[in-house]
């Protein structure tokens, strides 16, 4: 998928490499995590717009994990991995608050496609094309057009404007935009939002986004800002 940060738990290492590298490559932010208790904390402590879950973890399992995340208010979109036949599981995960499930073996096109749709549900958006304006943005192809032409975006430009997309109108904070579009490590304290959204400005046209001083950004239609 193209956009946001991604937080995987899973203790199979291969797995893991495995939908880390398939989530990057279709432009995520992506942490992981190897058993349930630092999974637990870093969904407990970071803002992710979506969770890969598997249930069947060391340390905590990924029921316990999920039943404490909705316990402490927790409502980022999670997708649980269950083992095949494992109807219980299944079953278990949805009580305890999960929005969908995938069970293993699995196709990685359909993780990327779920987590698409998870995260278009969470912010009200029911389809994959987001429009602002003549300004429109593919989140399943990865393509930007403006009146009908393609605008060609790095991944970090991609995941700024779809992060911006999606909170439309909203005025966003830089360190909003910081949490969501990098993984945990990235240095907060560079000034690389703002090289980005003048990138975006320079290739979009510069009425599309607005700086709200002392606030941050707003996304909206040139006849729409202020």
């Amino acid at each position: 998928m193209h956009r946001m940060r991604i937080l995987v738990v899973e203790d199979d290492p291969d797995l893991a490499r495995q939908l880390k590298a398939a989530l990057a490559g279709a432009s995520y932010a992506v942490d992981v995590a190897g058993d349930g208790e630092e999974g637990h904390f870093l969904g407990d402590t970071e803002p992710y717009d979506a969770v890969v879950l598997d249930l069947g973890l060391p340390v905590l399992d990924g029921v316990s994990v999920l039943k404490r995340w909705r316990r402490d208010g927790r409502t980022m979109p999670v997708l649980i991995l269950t083992a095949r036949d494992r109807w219980s599981e299944k079953v278990a995960g949805f009580d305890a608050g999960a929005d969908d499930y995938v069970t293993k073996p699995f196709q990685m096109e359909e993780v990327l496609a779920r987590i698409r749709a998870l995260i278009r549900r969470a912010s009200g958006h029911a389809s994959a094309e987001l429009e602002c304006g003549a300004l429109r943005i593919d989140s399943a192809s990865g393509r930007v057009t403006v009146d009908g032409v393609q605008v060609k975006l790095t991944a970090q430009e991609f995941r700024l404007l779809d992060y911006l997309m999606h909170h439309k109108g909203k005025i966003v904070s830089r360190t909003e935009l910081t949490e969501h579009i990098y993984e945990q490590d990235f240095d907060r304290e560079s000034n690389t939002i703002e090289v980005f959204v003048g990138r975006l400005r320079k290739k979009l046209g510069a009425n599309y986004i607005a700086t709200v001083r002392g606030l941050g950004y707003r996304l909206a239609p040139p006849d729409e800002q202020d």
